[in-house]
C-alpha cells in the first residue's frame, strides 16, 4: 500500500516506511522530527520544472504531463518503491502546502497503476 502525507503532519507508526520525495529538505523540519527512512530526491521534479510550476494550480495539468515524462527516465526508482510497498506500507512525504497539486500526487497515481 502506498499513501502520501505532508511531512509537516505528525509521524504515526501506521505510516510504515517513510520516503521523502522532495528535491529540497523541507524548511523548519528537523531530521529527527521528520522520521524519514529514505530521501529519494532523484525522483523529485527537476529544478527547472519545479521552478516553472511554482505550485500554481492552473499549471498543474501541464506539470503532470512534463513530470511523467521526466519519470520515464527514473523507472527504476518507481519500481523500487513498488517492491517495497508489496511488503509494507509506504508513505511518500512532501512539503508542498497544496495537498492536491503536487508531485507526490503524480507519484501516487503512477504507483497505483
Amino acid at each position: 500500500m502506498v499513501q502520501i502525507k505532508r511531512i509537516y503532519e505528525d509521524y504515526e507508526d501506521a505510516d510504515g516506511y517513510r520516503i521523502l520525495v522532495d528535491r529540497l529538505w523541507p524548511r523548519g523540519i528537523s531530521k529527527d522530527k521528520a522520521h524519514v527512512d529514505e530521501w529519494v530526491k532523484e525522483i523529485a521534479p527537476s529544478s527547472e520544472l519545479r521552478q516553472w510550476f511554482n505550485h500554481e494550480p492552473e499549471r498543474y495539468t501541464e506539470f503532470k504531463t512534463k513530470y511523467k515524462q521526466e519519470l520515464k527516465e527514473k523507472a527504476e526508482l518507481l519500481t523500487a518503491i513498488k517492491k517495497k510497498a508489496q511488503h509494507q506500507r509506504v508513505t511518500l512525504l512532501y512539503g508542498a502546502k497544496d495537498e492536491v497539486h503536487n508531485q507526490a500526487q503524480v507519484l501516487l497515481e503512477l504507483l497505483k497503476k
